[in-house]
């Protein structure tokens, strides 16, 4: 028997922030721009909060980098948020478990990091900060196999990819090609029966401007309660919304539950954009929360746990529709038969044209075409650090 070629090794694990705007902290954008402008939240009780979701702090993490260097000089890299806490995290506490490991431990790096972490993590930032270390440790293998991720993920299942576009012109989004359009809810219930009627009346026109074939859903951002979020489902009733999502706090499994039951027939409930780890998403499967789940592979626990997360769902005979995160989900999505159709965020300041979701940080980043995508044949997650976005690493170890 052939003995088993060695590893190549991690050497180093190095973690970044970026000085700049957009990126991996996609929601820190200038002012005017239609994902911060005037949205439900849950911080809308607060007068002063309601304008803008940076006026509360959504923008202060900041993108955060993870390199990670194996002995032969190659480098997998990946973002996605947590900024300076994150990277402290990495730097002085994950970094012990990926360096000197080998290249193809995923499964055990991500277990030690998990395991080690659960007296203060479980959830939140240090599950960004796990993700972005995974995804790194993903690209990496890539490269070092010369292989892009998703034949390291099984192959593709189909072809091409599907999307529907989230922003505020679903109108547009269909023109472009797009399956369907998310819109965000700008009225919370502390805005009383003319938010709730304007919420109705908004999409109402939308559905007036896009054809019957072309879904609608709203994206609430953990921001209602469940008899507002019932009545707002049944006030859409007849508007062809396929779903309205993440209505309430990403803990409230019961609410979840009850919201679930009183839906109106054919409008479906989904949440997960804000919810980390297997055990999580197995409260909502089980409980019954969700008819699709929407892990964000950058926050959730990276592609190790998506794969976990993604199994539980499928024996539930539940969708898998990832929340947002650009190529580090297109990978995932094309190999996976339960998550027939992918997200697309409208990061243009209008939402009326295409543009790439974590520009201008990243290089090579695929876009759709008329809603469309096949994925390049490119090791890795197939993209690259735009030199032009200094990166800065705030801690050593």
């Amino acid at each position: 028997m052939t003995p088993r070629t060695r590893a190549p090794r991690i050497r180093q694990l190095r973690a970044y922030t970026v000085d700049a705007p957009g990126g991996g902290d996609y929601h820190d954008q200038p002012p005017g721009h239609w994902i911060d402008d005037r949205i439900a939240t849950p911080m809308s009780v607060y007068p002063e909060y309601r304008a803008s979701r940076q006026s509360f702090g959504l923008h202060v993490l900041g993108s955060l980098v993870v390199e990670a260097e194996a002995d032969d000089g190659t480098v997998g890299f990946a973002v996605t948020t947590g900024g300076e806490p994150a990277a402290w995290i990495i730097e002085h506490h994950l970094a012990r478990f990926v360096e000197g490991a080998p290249a193809t431990d995923l499964e055990r790096v991500w277990d030690e990091m998990f395991r080690a972490t659960l007296f203060y993590g479980r959830k939140g930032l240090t599950l960004n900060a796990i993700s972005g270390v995974d995804l790194a440790l993903w690209d990496l293998l890539g490269k070092l196999r010369g292989q892009p991720v998703y034949e390291l993920l099984g192959g593709p299942v189909r072809d091409e990819q599907v999307f529907y576009a989230t922003g505020a012109r679903p109108d547009l989004a269909e023109a472009m090609g797009f399956i369907g359009g998310k819109m965000p809810l700008h009225h919370a219930p502390v805005e009383g029966e003319r938010g709730l009627r304007a919420n109705i009346e908004e999409m109402r026109a939308m559905r007036e401007r896009v054809g019957d074939d072309f879904f609608l859903a709203y994206d609430c951002w953990m921001s209602l309660d469940v008899p507002y979020a019932l009545r707002l489902a049944h006030g859409l009733d007849g508007l062809g919304v396929r779903w309205i999502e993440e209505a309430l706090p990403p803990d409230d499994y019961w609410g979840y539950a009850e919201l679930r039951r009183g839906l109106p027939p054919g409008m479906l409930c989904t949440t997960g954009e804000h919810e980390a780890g297997r055990f999580g998403f197995r409260m909502l499967l089980e409980m019954g929360c969700a008819d699709i789940i929407q892990p964000d592979v950058g926050w959730c626990g990276g592609l190790t746990e998506l794969m976990k997360i993604s199994a539980l769902a499928d024996a539930h005979g539940k969708l898998v529709v990832p929340h947002g995160s650009s190529v580090y989900s297109y990978h995932f999505v094309i190999t996976r038969h339960n998550s027939p159709f992918a997200e697309f965020l409208m990061m243009a300041p209008k939402a009326d044209s295409v543009v790439p979701m974590f520009s201008p940080l990243l290089l090579d980043e695929p876009v759709p075409e008329n809603g469309r995508l096949t994925l390049p044949d490119v090791p890795g997650f197939g993209v690259r650090l735009n030199p032009a976005c200094p990166l800065r690493r705030p801690f050593t170890h």
